[in-house]
């Protein structure tokens, strides 16, 4: 395989896809995202009260969701540098304060403030869309922003042989999805996390096992 530059990444996205991204999501699926993205926020089980640090937060979907579980007494602080995806955002948590979206790379050094604050940092097939070694920039910001003990949730492609996949599954990985997915699918994610401190692994499979919820413990064994 030639080896994936990030130029080529459809991780950042704009324009009209960015402008009606969850219609486009729920079209492309045959409706089948919506109910999905909400079984995988249910299955991160989260607790009233906790604080969330959203990577890659789009339009809020994630966001309004995770709040059906943490309440008002928790806190979701969404990062999202798309403008289309900004407005979304802040259009569809307007009313809820304890929604809030903030401008800044996820692969780049987050401000100190956040360092420890947060009891689960959460992605979602926004990992993929990445060089490796933004990939583990991404990884380190997750460790950095979480408490001891904080689970950090990747949801995004499971680790498989593409060539041996399914024919609709090497289609979609290798003619739609983002070109920097099938470098991440062939590389080992629990070893990605394990050497940033996690552990303690959950997984939680959904589409025959080509999409996973990974969590680990920040300083898991």
């Amino acid at each position: 395989m030639q080896e994936p530059r990030q130029e080529d990444s459809k991780v950042e996205v704009t324009g009209f896809e960015a402008q009606y991204y969850d219609t486009l999501m729920n079209l492309i699926t045959l409706g089948w995202y919506p109910a999905f993205i909400r079984r995988a926020i249910a299955d991160l089980e989260l607790r009233e009260g906790e604080r969330i640090l959203d990577l890659g937060a789009g339009t809020g979907r994630n966001a309004l969701l995770m709040r059906e579980h943490i309440g008002s007494a928790g806190e979701v602080l969404g990062l999202e540098i798309g403008e289309e995806m900004q407005a979304q955002f802040r259009r569809k948590t307007a009313g809820y304060p304890n929604l809030r979206l903030e401008e800044h790379r996820i692969d780049e050094p987050l401000p100190q403030e956040y360092a420890g604050r947060f009891d689960r940092v959460f992605i979602s097939f926004v990992l993929q869309g990445f060089v490796q070694e933004k990939r583990n920039a991404i990884i380190a910001n997750a460790a950095r922003a979480l408490r001891p003990g904080g689970t950090f949730a990747v949801l995004d492609y499971n680790n498989f042989d593409v060539d041996r996949a399914p024919a609709w599954v090497r289609f979609a990985i290798r003619r739609v999805e983002c070109p920097l997915a099938e470098d991440f699918i062939r590389r080992d994610t629990r070893e990605m996390l394990a050497r940033h401190g996690f552990g303690d692994f959950r997984q939680t499979e959904y589409l025959k096992g080509h999409i996973r919820l990974l969590q680990g413990k920040n300083g898991g064994e």
